[in-house]
């Protein structure tokens, strides 16, 4: 069964950092390329990172550029975001999904059940 799950999220005060981790299952990542999309209540959903399947092209959110990174470890396969420096506006259900590429008109595949950050104080 392929599978993805996500996991760290959380409630964090501004300024505060949270590892997310997207975990493959039944499949391995390491031909794929994972995109993270984030979707805040009212919202529609918006690319946040993506990471090649070499790890050699990553894409940012401009309103992340500097405070998200974006790994991945294949030999675990499972993919990471970083977020340093939180802010209220980073609220939002963050899933994962399979890519074929970070080219922008890439389709999603697979996708996770999602995880919760919440940032507040």
């Amino acid at each position: 069964q392929v599978q993805l799950v996500e996991s760290g999220g959380g409630l964090v005060q501004p300024g505060g950092s949270l590892r997310l981790s997207c975990a493959a299952s039944g499949f391995t990542l390491d031909y794929f390329a994972i995109g993270w999309v984030r979707q805040a209540p009212g919202k529609e959903r918006e690319g946040v990172s993506c990471i090649s399947s070499s790890g050699g092209s990553i894409y940012y959110l401009a309103s992340v550029k500097g405070r998200f990174t974006i790994s991945r470890d294949n030999a675990k396969n499972t993919v990471y975001l970083q977020m340093n420096s939180l802010k209220p506006e980073d609220t939002a259900v963050y899933y994962c999904a399979t890519r074929a590429s970070c080219v922008p008109t890439a389709q999603y595949g697979d996708w996770g059940q999602g995880t919760q950050v919440t940032v507040s104080s």
